[in-house]
């Protein structure tokens, strides 16, 4: 698996706990934030599979959806369905994860 493959399932496994708090209070967000974080990882190993600018499309496919994450965490922050202390550690691996990835499209485009 690629640091990015391994991150992404890090932060499956650190949005577990978010998410299922989550479905409790907004179910819809918290099914939005899992098909996100979902498709950043297989984004990621299809992207591994891919060739040129079809690779970094498919790596651009895979940043949107690390800031779609990120943003969902922040909305569900900002109306208090989850305190801070509980979001920070995803919020933090998904922004780490997207600027890798982001770094990764410069290297390749």
């Amino acid at each position: 698996m690629t640091l990015t493959e391994t991150l992404s399932i890090d932060l499956i496994h650190l949005l577990r706990p978010v998410v299922a708090a989550l479905r409790q209070r907004r179910a819809g967000l918290a099914d939005q934030l899992e098909r996100a974080a979902t498709s950043v990882a297989l984004n990621l190993a299809e992207a591994g599979g891919r060739a040129g600018r079809d690779r970094v499309r498919v790596l651009r496919i895979a940043a949107g959806e690390a800031r779609e994450v990120r943003t969902a965490l922040a909305v569900a922050g900002a109306w208090g369905y989850l305190d801070d202390a509980t979001l920070a550690p995803a919020a933090a691996l998904a922004d780490r994860l997207g600027g890798v990835v982001h770094g990764l499209i410069r290297r390749l485009g």
